[in-house]
């Protein structure tokens, strides 16, 4: 399988120049924080990647971690924008789940998404790392919005017997996040939107759209 990187959208040419520099910028901080870690990644070499100078770049972004909040809200938007379109609402699990198995297959798609979380998630569990209340917001609120959506599953009778229903929203964010690693490991050896479909079809009696 052919690994493409994948890039945040570009602002439109129509954009006034700040704008698009400061999207250049983004993109390619999103590229480096993916590929090396926000640790790792210097402002000296974000800049020279964008093509400014450090001062240019500071412009724009005044700190290292204003520049993380701002691939951060990125990859947000991005994942956001894609499950919305799908129509995922978590009151209606058989939808939310649907559209969980195509966000997943989008990020297959673009493995610089995938990386991202990925490198970003695991150096935010140091206590001091800036992105570490993201992170444990960004959790809490899947983990939320999840069980919504095995509520409604339950409610509605939709579960297999042995599916634990307090637990399974926790139980699947934590297969996602394995499945992502092992996903970059081995690409080639495991899809991950067929994966999770195997996954919930375990838990979920009717076939998903």
């Amino acid at each position: 399988m052919a690994r493409e990187t994948a890039r945040p959208a570009a602002a439109p040419r129509n954009y006034p120049k700040g704008e698009r520099r400061r999207a250049q910028i983004i993109e390619a901080a999103f590229t480096a924080f993916g590929q090396v870690g926000y640790r790792n990644a210097s402002m000296v070499q974000l800049a020279a990647a964008c093509g400014v100078s450090r001062a240019g770049l500071l412009h724009h972004f005044p700190t290292k971690e204003s520049l993380l909040e701002a691939v951060l809200e990125t990859r947000d938007r991005q994942d956001g924008e894609h499950f919305l379109e799908s129509g995922a609402l978590s009151q209606d699990g058989l939808a939310y789940f649907a559209a969980m198995i195509r966000l997943v297959a989008h990020n297959q798609a673009n493995p610089l998404i995938v990386s991202l979380f990925a490198v970003l998630s695991s150096e935010a569990t140091a206590a001091d790392h800036p992105a570490r209340p993201y992170f444990t917001a960004r959790y809490e609120r899947t983990r939320r919005e999840m069980q919504s959506a095995v509520d409604d599953l339950a409610r509605r009778g939709l579960l297999r017997p042995h599916a634990d229903a307090a637990h399974l929203a926790a139980d699947l964010v934590a297969y996602l996040d394995g499945l992502q690693v092992q996903w970059l490991l081995s690409p080639d050896t495991i899809d991950m939107p067929d994966h999770l479909r195997g996954m919930l079809r375990n838990v979920i009696s009717v076939e998903l759209p």
